[in-house]
């Protein structure tokens, strides 16, 4: 029986001109696009992190100011972009009005409250120095008061998911923050049967990265009177949108500097992670494999393993497994009526594809 990576290497071959093809399209298409997802939204998005600043107010000034410390209006804020105009479209589709709802609204602060508690958890995990750019919340305030800080982001977000007073909404975003952490969880260990690895970074990468997404796409699209089918629909696009875009973020590490990034390059391989671009390299390197197993941590293993990266075509194969993840999301939304916001949400998947950083 053929291995999870050799199953999707044969998959990615057999479609390689023609996802190469895509690639260029789809590039060129997304450019020309009068459509502009970030100007869309724009309305909405405005007041994102003044609205969450106020959210973490507390009379310990200390505490507010590393809570609210990524909150400064720098973040990509994709994942909210994401939500409005997934709530946009589904509302458009299924009442003709595409103006967004308060608790859909809601929904978006609290996606990007979550998700960066996670990256001050992260910081934390990983030791990081910088993030975004600039000195991360451990280097300024130091490990403890950091974890705090992101438990008391969660725990913030937590409140304002209570006051939308549906249970609904509470277990779908409570499964995506079980799975935030299941996801760490599966990151800090590896598989040793190679059949195994590659399937294993797929659930890691939807636990860690895409779950938030999808559950969170699913919730809006409930809040707009969604029937199971399109809420499945809606889930889908969020969680193949997520792979891609993690997809992404693990080949950009090897391609992007430090400046594009506002993180080291090659950080992945130094916290002793074996992502795609390594997984398929073990396919010209199987040396890789033993790196893997005690997570690069013997001198000379991250040269050595990012070299072999370079020398194959892992970066390749994974640009290409992100695209039809990015080719899966967008079917699945085709059955919504035609609005500028589904057709946001289509040019989203190219721009996750086409990012720098």
């Amino acid at each position: 029986m053929a291995s999870p990576r050799s199953s999707a290497l044969l998959a990615l071959r057999s479609q390689s001109s023609s996802s190469q093809q895509s690639l260029q399209e789809s590039s060129s298409t997304s450019q020309s696009s009068s459509i502009d997802p970030f100007k869309l939204a724009q309305s909405d998005l405005d007041n994102l992190f003044i609205d969450i600043r106020k959210e973490l107010n507390t009379v310990m000034p200390e505490l507010k100011e590393i809570s609210s410390y990524y909150f400064d209006g720098q973040g990509k804020a994709i994942r909210p972009l994401i939500i409005i105009l997934t709530a946009r479209a589904f509302n458009f589709h299924l009442s003709g009005k595409s103006e967004l709802l308060n608790s859909q609204k809601r929904v978006s602060l609290i996606i990007e409250m979550i998700h960066t508690a996670s990256l001050i958890h992260d910081d934390v995990i990983d030791s990081a120095d910088t993030r975004r750019g600039k000195p991360s919340v451990n280097v300024l305030w130091g490990q403890k008061k950091s974890i705090f800080a992101g438990d008391f982001v969660i725990s913030r977000g937590s409140q304002m998911l209570a006051r939308l007073n549906s249970t609904v909404l509470i277990s779908l975003l409570s499964e995506a923050i079980i799975d935030l952490v299941l996801g760490e969880f599966m990151q800090m260990g590896s598989k040793e049967d190679v059949n195994e690895r590659f399937a294993h970074y797929i659930q890691k990468t939807f636990k860690k990265t895409a779950s938030l997404i999808a559950y969170t796409c699913k919730s809006v699209s409930y809040l707009s009177g969604a029937n199971e089918e399109l809420q499945e629909a809606a889930f889908q696009y969020g969680r193949n949108l997520g792979i891609a875009f993690q997809l992404v973020d693990d080949l950009l590490d090897f391609v992007s500097n430090q400046a594009e990034l506002g993180k080291p390059a090659a950080n992945d391989l130094k916290l002793g992670l074996a992502t795609a671009p390594v997984l398929f390299a073990c396919e010209k390197f199987p040396e890789l494999n033993e790196m893997i197993i005690r997570r690069f941590s013997e001198p000379g293993d991250v040269e050595k393993a990012y070299d072999a990266v370079m020398k194959s075509d892992g970066i390749y194969h994974t640009r290409m497994l992100a695209r039809k993840h990015a080719d899966e999301a967008a079917r699945h939304i085709a059955q919504l009526a035609d609005s500028p916001e589904k057709q946001a949400l289509m040019v989203l998947c190219d721009m996750v594809l086409n990012r720098k950083k």
